[in-house]
C-alpha cells in the first residue's frame, strides 16, 4: 500500500467515525433523548467551539512535539471521547452524552490540518490538485454513507453509533505507524511553485473562498441540528430522513470527483460567485420544509455551491500556503467557526421567532450572516480584476 493510499483510507475512515458523531448525533438527540431544535443547535455550537480551538492550536502543538505524535494523540483522544458517550448512555444522561460529542470536537479540529498537511506536502501545485481531489473524495465519500449508516443504527440500538467509532480509531491507529515524523514540504524555490502574478491572484482567490466557506459551514450546520424536525415534520422516520439528509453530502461528493478530474477551474473567479447565491438559494429553499421535492432540490444547489467552495478554499490555502499545518489549522478553523456560527444564528433566530414564527426568524437571523461572508468574498475578485484592468502608467521620468 503506498504512503497516499493509506493516507487516503485513514481519513474515509476517520471522516466515517467523525461524521457518525458530528451529524447523527442530532438525531440520535431527537429520537431517545427528545431533544429540540433549540437544544440540537445549543450541543452544535459547543461542539464548534471546540472544534475551533482544536484547529487553531494544532500548528503550534505540531511545532512543539510533531506532526505525528500529535495525530496519535488526536486519534486516543476521539476514541476516549466515544467510550465516554458509550458509557454514558448505558446509563442515560443526555447532557453527559452531549457533553462528550463537545469534547470530541477539539480532537477532530485537531486531527484534520494535520491530515491535510501529510497529504500535499511535498508536491507541485499540480499534484497538490489531484491530492486534494483525492482527499476531498475519500471524506465526502464518507458523509453520506455515515449518515445512511446512522438511521439503522440509532432505530436498532441506543449504543451501536457510538461503538463504531471506537473501532475505526483502532484500525487509523494501527494504519498511521508507518508515517514519517514530520512530512517533508515542497521548498520555497522550487522550479514548480507558481509565478508571483498566479500566487497574487490565488491569494485573492483564497480569500474570497474562505469567506464562501465559512457561509457554508455556518448554514450547513444551522440546517444539520434542525434537520430531524424538517424531515419528521414531512413525515419521515430517522432511517429515511437521514438517508434524504445525505443527498445533500452525495452532490458535494459528485463536485470533488468532477473537480479531481477537471482542472480548468483554477483562478477563474466566477466559480466562486456561483457559490456565493447557490448557498443562500439553496438554505432558503431547505429550511421551510415546504414539501420535501423543494428540499431536495435545495439540498442539490445547497450542495453544488458547497462542494466548489471547499474544494477551492483548500487547494488555494495548499498551493499559497505550501501544505503547512498552519494552512490546514485556518482551512479547519473556519469550519469550526461555521460549525459555531450556525447554531448561534439558529438560537437567535429562534428567540426572535415568537413574534413572526420559528423559521422566519431564523431566516431573518442568518440574513445578516449572509450578507457579510457574500460581500467579504466578492470583494478580493473584484479587487484583483481591477488590478488587472488598470492601464498600466509608464515612468516617464527618463
Amino acid at each position: 500500500m503506498t504512503r497516499l493510499t493509506r493516507l487516503l483510507v485513514v481519513t474515509f475512515i476517520e471522516s466515517l467515525a467523525t461524521v457518525i458523531v458530528e451529524r447523527g448525533i442530532y438525531f440520535y438527540f431527537e429520537h431517545y433523548f427528545g431533544f429540540t431544535g433549540a437544544q440540537n443547535l445549543g450541543a452544535g455550537l459547543g461542539f464548534g467551539l471546540m472544534y475551533i480551538a482544536g484547529a487553531l492550536l494544532s500548528q503550534r502543538a505540531c511545532g512543539r512535539v510533531g506532526e505525528k505524535r500529535i495525530l496519535i494523540w488526536t486519534l486516543w483522544g476521539q476514541l476516549a471521547s466515544h467510550a465516554l458517550m458509550v458509557l454514558w448512555v448505558i446509563w442515560p444522561t443526555p447532557y453527559a452524552v452531549a457533553g462528550a460529542m463537545v469534547a470530541s470536537g477539539f480532537f477532530y479540529g485537531m486531527k484534520w490540518p494535520v491530515m491535510e498537511s501529510y497529504v500535499s506536502a511535498g508536491l507541485t501545485p499540480i499534484a497538490v490538485a489531484r491530492a486534494v481531489g483525492k482527499f476531498n473524495i475519500s471524506w465526502a465519500a464518507s458523509v453520506p454513507t455515515a449518515l445512511l449508516l446512522s438511521g439503522p443504527m440509532i432505530e436498532l440500538t441506543p449504543y451501536a453509533l457510538f461503538v463504531l467509532p471506537i473501532g475505526f480509531n483502532l484500525i487509523s491507529l494501527w494504519m498511521i505507524r508507518p508515517l514519517e515524523p514530520h512530512p517533508v514540504h515542497l521548498p520555497e524555490d522550487h522550479p514548480g511553485r507558481l509565478p508571483a502574478e498566479t500566487m497574487e491572484r490565488y491569494r485573492a482567490q483564497l480569500v474570497s473562498a474562505r469567506w464562501t466557506m465559512l457561509s457554508s459551514y455556518s448554514l450547513l450546520f444551522l440546517l444539520a441540528p434542525l434537520m430531524p424536525q424538517i424531515f419528521r415534520g414531512l413525515g419521515y422516520t430517522p432511517a429515511v430522513a437521514t438517508a434524504l439528509a445525505a443527498l445533500l453530502d452525495v452532490v458535494r461528493l459528485t463536485v470533488f470527483i468532477t473537480f479531481e478530474r477537471y482542472q480548468g477551474w483554477h483562478g477563474r473567479a466566477w466559480y466562486l460567485v456561483m457559490c456565493v447565491f447557490g448557498l443562500a438559494i439553496g438554505f432558503v429553499m431547505i429550511l421551510p420544509g415546504a414539501n420535501v421535492v423543494v428540499v431536495i432540490a435545495g439540498e442539490v444547489i445547497f450542495g453544488l455551491a458547497a462542494g466548489v467552495t471547499y474544494y477551492a478554499a483548500l487547494y488555494y490555502a495548499m498551493v499559497v500556503k505550501n501544505a503547512s499545518v498552519d494552512a490546514g489549522g485556518a482551512h479547519e478553523g473556519l469550519i469550526g467557526a461555521g460549525f459555531a456560527l450556525g447554531p448561534i444564528v439558529g438560537l437567535v433566530g429562534m428567540g426572535i421567532g415568537g413574534t413572526i414564527g420559528a423559521t422566519a426568524g431564523v431566516l431573518l437571523s442568518a440574513a445578516p450572516l449572509v450578507v457579510v461572508c457574500s460581500i467579504a468574498g466578492l470583494w478580493p475578485l473584484a479587487r484583483v480584476r481591477r488590478e488587472m484592468e488598470a492601464p498600466q502608467v509608464e515612468d516617464a521620468s527618463g
